[in-house]
């Protein structure tokens, strides 16, 4: 009976994003929407207020005169009307697909761009983005969280509450799919059309490579990041810098040495948020820890002021207390509490993999759920130049929970279900 719910549930979810695309052809005047593009996605792989990248899946193979028309205003699927358009700048054909990425540039901070994709037979329906900003005074909303693999059901929750938190960008933590199959992939990008609002809204990602992303290249040929998947993305200008590791290559070597040299560089960042996958120290027996990352990375994040740090892949549920590296006194596993200059360690994805107990918290560790039983979730952070606060939602009630706006995407929506741990529900960190 569960398993029949289950699926029942999970087709209803994924004709909430049939009808939410045909919601977008059907409201637009003129030339009607075609189904010969698929897939959409939009990347922060630069500046996020001046530069997105758009990838999408041409059915077929795309056609010479194949363009994005954008514009800061709405005309529907008028391609005539649009005031811009751009060519594919890379076309990878990857698990028989077609992957075209636009990379637009010099884009104006805090804006909203309608966008369509067209050729001289098909026309997308109309979607859109918007920049972030380039001022460090306006706040900021992201979800961040990792591991979707395995479970389409609580994968298309957590994409539908992207969709209704309307968040500026996620951070997401790699273990897209189990074992990188064209098919898998095609259920995943299918339920990342969730992600979409019902208005045409698409929430910029920034992708992390995990261990079952195997082939080297493959998050770069499916969502355009650099081919080693280590980079790191401002946000609202000075306020916050995102740094993407990969534990999947050398922690060391060049790596740490971007990364040594981008942290003494970003100095002047008001946050620095990490995200990476295999944590340096699982809060799940069985799991390895992070010997390499704690070697390299942690004296950096210690040294240059790491205020939170997202991993994945235990799929369980654990926050920190502030904690730098340390073998001294009242230490564990290497690290210490330190409420002044600690780093806080959050995570450990639970986006749709198969869930592990919390069965192994440490003297620095502020929660695990009380039976140690994994959920599904992902934490929901808001940012200001003062405070920064951490959420971890449960998302297997997405279907409940009311729509934001991009006036409301600060308040919490009737029906979320926010984790209420012994020590607090939100953690929060002054500058």
């Amino acid at each position: 009976m569960t398993r029949s719910f289950n699926g029942l549930k999970a087709f209803l979810l994924s004709l909430t994003t049939l009808v939410v695309l045909s919601g977008f052809i059907t409201g637009c005047e003129g030339p009607r929407a075609t189904g010969e593009f698929d897939y959409f996605r939009v990347m922060w792989n630069d500046d996020a207020a001046t530069a997105a990248t758009v990838g999408f899946t041409p059915k077929e193979k795309p056609a010479a005169d194949l363009k994005l028309y954008y514009d800061v205003a709405d005309h529907g699927v008028e391609i005539s009307k649009y005031a811009y358009s751009q060519a594919v700048d890379r076309l990878v054909n990857k698990l028989n697909m077609n992957h075209a990425f636009v990379r637009l540039k010099n884009l104006k901070p805090s804006t909203k761009y309608y966008f369509v994709i067209a050729d001289s037979k098909s026309v997308s329906p109309r979607l859109w983005f918007e920049t972030a900003s380039d001022r460090p005074q306006d706040r900021l909303s992201l979800i961040a969280g990792g591991d979707s693999r395995n479970n389409r059901t609580p994968r298309q929750n957590a994409n539908l509450l992207v969709s209704k938190l309307r968040p500026h960008g996620v951070l997401f933590g790699g273990d897209m799919t189990a074992t990188g199959t064209e098919t898998q992939w095609r259920e995943w990008f299918e339920d990342w059309q969730m992600t979409i609002s019902p208005d045409g809204r698409m929430t910029p990602v920034i992708m992390t490579r995990g261990n079952h992303e195997t082939d080297r290249a493959i998050v770069s040929e499916l969502f355009d990041t650099p081919l080693d998947v280590y980079y790191g993305v401002n946000i609202n200008g000075s306020l916050l810098r995102v740094y993407t590791l990969n534990t999947e290559i050398s922690k060391g070597g060049d790596q740490a040495a971007w990364l040594q040299k981008d942290l003494e560089a970003s100095r002047g960042q008001i946050w620095k948020i990490a995200q990476y996958h295999r944590p340096m120290r699982p809060h799940t027996s069985g799991k390895a820890d992070g010997t390499d990352q704690y070697k390299f990375w942690a004296p950096l994040f210690d040294k240059y002021g790491m205020n939170l740090v997202v991993e994945s892949d235990s799929h369980t549920v654990k926050s920190t207390w502030p904690i730098r590296p340390s073998t001294g006194s009242g230490s564990q596993e290497g690290f210490v509490r330190d409420d002044a200059k600690g780093t806080v360690y959050i995570g450990e994805g639970c986006w749709g993999a198969p869930l592990r107990d919390a069965d192994d918290a440490k003297s620095w560790t502020r929660d695990v759920p009380s039976d140690r039983k994994a959920f599904n979730h992902f934490n929901w952070i808001f940012l200001d130049e003062k405070v920064m606060q951490v959420r971890t939602i449960k998302v297997d009630n997405a279907a409940d929970v009311s729509n934001l706006t991009d006036e409301t995407r600060f308040q919490l929506p009737k029906n979320i279900n926010v984790w209420k741990p012994a020590n607090g529900d939100v953690i929060a960190l002054s500058r």
